[in-house]
């Protein structure tokens, strides 16, 4: 079949964002419908989609042209005014690269809203690119139609001397009379330097029938109503038009659009996806290898470890060997780096008292992950898995998820980016979307309806952030929005447009967590973008195409729980008491009698009313009780809680199989864990646990074939052993049934040993424990309303805020008779302001105020108005 003779060449897909609306996969497929061996994508700035891009016109059969539509400043000296584009497109490697380069320096050197490069630099980064002159939007375009013809040939000049062959004179016909006015003189002008022309159509929407919704989505950007005039519009003809009316279109000029197809021939580039690349440890000691670093760093901290033990030999031979076989795997499969890496920036953070989590996820269940100290719970008492976390036999790179204390995470992050330099780390861009409510608000506000008839369509709509809705769903589930868009023709247009923007790009953020480190400059492996907000570099790549382009993402999380647990420590070191976190007692009968009371107001995981009502059946006395607790409380395995608390308290159970009892003791015959399942698969059928491991993914993805297979793998294992056909196939079932929804045993473990944490420092220390919380939760008047009725239940004194004795914060304080108090912070006053409360304690130092003229002389005017110090004496801080 022949292809089409003409491709498009200037497409900005729905990540121009708030201005494209074509989304890349249908940009694949359109080019595809209609032939085109080759298309371009040309976003305003960025290169976010190229990979995506890439991959998706390869799938289509499609050959990707990697480009990007670049502003240069305009000419006129006046704010206000927009760039004037031009098109650059990647003929090769080293096009490629130049292209990151200038996308990445638009956003780094100007401002993000509409990243610019110089005429000079566009020129010095010139090799490898071919350049289209930004039709009736660029600076040659907009020379001659304000009659600088001598400006127009010199600009043509010099990009002629840098681009050389490589430049092309691009026509539009849009149908905009100043087109038709102007295009003579950029002929004139081509031929008299010998440069080509090419044809394109500036594309924004995919079919005709999207002009409205297009022009809507412009509104929403702009904060303008489609009744506007006075804004920055498109015309109808901006859609991705098919081959045959584009040669129709310039068939006075056909040469313009073969050119398309020569232009396709020499773009032959597409960006393509990398093994991870990771940088090398700063901590690697002269001399040896990642490798011999690392088991040495391993073998000196389980020896640590191990020193606080009492344990006999054959115990610590058993641990020094699972050592050594976790090191082999790690090293064998190519991460000793990575683990170096990870231990490097949380063994500094607790070098400098910053609160670290115990652990997250699989990586729990790493022995060598504890040796380094990048975890905090032992894995051999929990029979905590490492296949579970890097599995020998599917290679794929570990993942340590690492909470931090809130308030000191960006520490860590500005720790890592000078070891490693701030031009090799970056966080990861994320994209908002208009979801289904907000596209119907927003399609509602341009369209100038009445707010309370956008307000009334909005509310039907479910608002599930952790499901959301589609506006499709939406409406065929709700007889009341079917009605409402039947009986009104304004309604029935809200919804057309709303579901046809639904799903766009809106604008583009930083991912909460994640950070990248790289090998190398970042801007020689992905482009990059710059938050307005932070002065760290971002991947123009989102999570999923940042480590497909070769960036390994380490996760940086804030949990608020060890800050209250590092502010409760440091209020009873105020106190003269001194607790290590790290090395409390995991029997504590004070703990344990609370939490069977379901008294957890405060704790950690175990706050709500159901769960309160589940330690109150389960009565713990193990932490395993907990891990078991946070595993089953979900739904699904919630139906097995009454059985494993009534089992745990006398009930008599049989496991499905003898063999398998020592698995299912600890959860008194339930399977909890995924982990219980990679264990009765090693037991009873001889899967390695790497294979048991990919057993359990099997199982979860639910793949019929593959289950078969498993299952005939299984059953052939067990009977080898000599257990009888149908019991295995029983128990094969069991175990399918129950992945479904079994849990991470080592995240379970490890989030229950931070729940213990807190659940200990309320029965052992309930006035600096609810002193930290309330100190946490400063400005959230509806959870300190709480804490303070807690404190209230405790018969915890809560002392009002008092100008000579408040500090900023919530502070413990020893009151006559002995006992300790919680004295409200001056900052927890409404309308006050952290910052102004600091200046008046600081102000005030060990010299009590005598009276509001004391005060009012020796507190910065600045610093405290007279709103402030109203509020403060409403709330009885001067009584």
């Amino acid at each position: 079949m022949s292809h089409a003779d003409f491709v498009h060449l200037r497409v900005h897909s729905a990540y121009s964002l708030s201005q494209g609306a074509i989304r890349v996969a249908e940009l694949a497929g359109l080019a595809q419908e209609m032939r085109m061996p080759a298309v371009a994508i040309t976003d305003t700035g960025n290169l976010f989609g190229a990979l995506e891009f890439s991959q998706y016109c390869s799938g289509k059969g499609v050959q990707p042209i990697i480009g990007c539509q670049v502003g240069l400043p305009p000419r006129a000296d006046k704010p206000g005014l927009p760039a004037e584009p031009v098109v650059l497109l990647a003929q090769d490697e080293t096009g490629l690269a130049n292209l990151q380069y200038l996308s990445s320096q638009g956003f780094l050197q100007g401002d993000a809203a509409e990243p610019m490069v110089s005429p000079e630099l566009l020129c010095a980064r010139a090799e490898g690119l071919m350049l289209l002159t930004g039709g009736t939007r660029g600076p040659l375009f907009r020379m001659l139609a304000d009659g600088q013809e001598d400006e127009a040939r010199r600009f043509l000049e010099q990009l002629q001397g840098a681009f050389g062959d490589r430049l092309a004179v691009e026509l539009h016909r849009h149908g905009l009379p100043v087109e038709r006015a102007v295009e003579p003189g950029v002929i004139h002008l081509a031929d008299q330097l010998g440069l080509p022309l090419v044809a394109t159509n500036e594309c924004f929407f995919p079919r005709p029938d999207l002009y409205e919704a297009h022009d809507a989505l412009l509104c929403i950007a702009q904060g303008r109503t489609m009744a506007e005039r006075d804004r920055w519009r498109v015309t109808p003809e901006h859609w991705f038009k098919t081959p045959a009316m584009m040669s129709e279109l310039f068939a006075d000029l056909p040469e313009a659009c073969d050119n398309t197809l020569a232009i396709a021939r020499r773009c032959a580039v597409r960006v393509e996806t990398r093994k991870p690349l990771l940088p090398v440890c700063p901590k690697v000691q002269p001399g040896s290898t990642e490798e011999e670093t690392l088991r040495a760093m391993a073998a000196d901290g389980l020896a640590r470890r191990l020193e606080r033990m009492t344990l006999d030999e054959e115990t610590r031979r058993a641990y020094r060997e699972r050592l050594t076989f976790e090191l082999d795997i790690i090293a064998k499969m190519g991460f000793p780096g990575y683990f170096m890496i990870v231990a490097d920036f949380i063994q500094w953070a607790k070098a400098h008292d910053i609160p670290v989590g115990p652990g997250r996820g699989s990586g729990a269940g790493s022995l060598a992950a504890w040796a380094l100290t990048i975890t905090d719970i032992d894995p051999i008492p929990f029979n905590l898995l490492f296949e579970r976390f890097l599995n020998p036999e599917r290679v794929s790179m570990p993942d340590f998820d690492i909470d931090f204390c809130q308030d000191r995470r960006d520490e860590v992050i500005r720790y890592v980016r000078s070891e490693y330099g701030p031009d090799r780390v970056a966080q990861i861009i994320t994209f908002g979307k208009l979801q289904a409510r907000a596209a119907v608000r927003d399609v509602g506000r341009v369209l100038g309806l009445p707010f309370g008839m956008v307000n009334k369509v909005a509310e039907l709509i479910p608002n599930n952030p952790a499901k959301p809705v589609t506006l499709k769903q939406a409406i065929d589930g709700e007889p009341r929005l079917q009605e409402m868009r039947d009986a009104d023709e304004a309604i029935r247009r809200l919804l057309e447009i709303g579901l046809q923007l639904e799903g766009l790009y809106r604008h583009a953020s930083t991912h909460a967590a994640g950070v990248v480190i790289g090998d190398r400059q970042l801007v020689e492996l992905v482009p990059l973008y710059r938050d307005p907000k932070s002065d760290m570099l971002v991947t123009q790549y989102n999570m999923k195409f940042v480590e497909q382009a070769g960036l390994v993402k380490f996760d940086f999380l804030g949990l608020t729980t060890l800050t209250i647990l590092q502010r409760a420590v440091q209020f009873l070191k105020g106190l003269g008491e001194t607790v290590d976190l790290s090395a409390l007692p995991l029997d504590d009968p004070l703990t344990y009698e609370m939490l069977a009371r379901g008294d957890t107001g405060g704790v950690f995981q175990f706050e709500g009313a159901g769960m309160r009502d589940v330690l109150k059946q389960m009565r713990p006395t193990r932490l395993e009780d907990l891990i078991a607790a946070v595993a089953l409380y979900r739904p699904g395995p919630m139906a097995n809680i009454p059985d494993y608390c009534r089992r745990k308290h006398g009930e008599a159970w049989e496991p499905p199989h003898e063999e398998i009892r020592s698995i299912l003791e600890e959860t008194y015959g339930i399977m909890v864990y995924q982990e219980q399942v990679m264990q009765i698969a090693q037991k009873m059928a001889g899967y390695s646990l790497g294979g048991a491991d990919l057993l359990r993914r099997a199982m979860g993805k639910k793949i019929r074939a593959e289950m078969d297979k498993q299952r005939e793998i299984f059953t052939e294992g067990a009977v080898g052993r000599g257990i009888d056909r149908d019991k295995a196939i029983e128990v094969f079932d069991l175990m399918a049934k129950f992945a479904d929804y079994g849990f991470n045993k080592s995240h379970a473990a490890a989030y229950a040993l931070v729940s213990y944490q807190t659940a200990w420092m309320k029965a052992n220390h309930p006035v600096p424990f609810l002193a930290a919380c309330m100190s946490l939760a400063r400005e959230k008047t509806d959870k300190l309303a709480a804490l303070r009725q807690e404190a209230e239940r405790l018969g915890i004194p809560v002392l009002p805020p008092d100008i000579n004795l408040s500090g900023a914060d919530f502070t413990v304080e020893r009151l006559e008779d002995g006992r300790l108090g919680i004295r409200y912070a001056l900052a927890a006053v409404k309308k006050v302001g952290f910052a102004a409360m600091e200046a008046l304690v600081a102000a005030r130092g060990r010299r009590p105020f005598a009276d509001l003229a004391d005060l009012a002389a020796r507190v910065d005017p600045r610093q405290l108005n007279k709103m402030q110090i109203e509020n403060l004496a409403k709330a009885g801080a001067f009584d």
